[in-house]
């Protein structure tokens, strides 16, 4: 069992995660793009990012078992991929939509905690993991410092991943309303950013 103590420093670092965060402009063509630390800090610029990535160790956490490793690492290996083929200018369709539609699904995901097959959550994480990757290899350049962003990117991606699943492991255990709570704060920020109000 893990001490409330702990509960309540995760959880107050992942509030002071999400109010440090910028409104969702953190994609192609904004802020610095050419080294690790600017790799690292990205994912923390905007809501979008955040909320998806926590989303996913949250979703993770609920499911338990063997999606407590394998969603986050589906999730960064396709980003990965996908940061690739942005940085190799690989047309993508649907890109945007695609990256608010990961907030309001995912969100939507932990908020009724719809369980699925391990692959098939892999599945739809991995699509959505896609378009964030994309979006950002856009941005870097195709050499060496473009690498160490998306190492960067992938770090703090993981970091976000693990705030999640702790968030969801500590607090699922006795108030997995809470965790539910915090899937329909995600859907409800993704439905802002699509609708402008964010």
């Amino acid at each position: 069992m893990i001490p409330s103590m702990k509960i309540r420093k995760a959880v107050l670092g992942a509030a002071l995660l999400v109010a440090w965060a910028l409104p969702a402009h953190a994609h192609v063509g904004v802020g610095e793009t050419s080294s690790f630390i600017a790799g690292f800090r990205h994912p923390f610029s905007g809501l979008d990012h955040m909320t998806v990535m926590i989303a996913v160790g949250l979703w993770a956490a609920l499911k338990g078992g063997k999606a407590i490793w394998a969603w986050p690492g589906a999730f960064v290996g396709v980003m990965l991929v996908g940061g690739v083929l942005g940085m190799l200018h690989v047309p993508v369709p649907f890109v945007e939509p695609g990256i608010l539609a990961s907030v309001v699904t995912l969100g939507v995901l932990v908020a009724l905690a719809i369980d699925v097959p391990v692959s098939a959550g892999a599945a739809v994480i991995g699509l959505f993991a896609l378009f964030h990757g994309h979006a950002h290899g856009t941005e870097v350049p195709e050499n060496a410092a473009g690498i160490a962003y998306l190492a960067g990117f992938a770090l703090a991606t993981v970091m976000l991943h693990a705030i999640g699943i702790a968030a969801g492991l500590g607090l699922g255990l006795r108030l997995r309303g809470l965790v539910r709570g915090a899937g329909a704060a995600c859907a409800a920020i993704g439905a802002g950013l699509v609708f402008g109000v964010i």
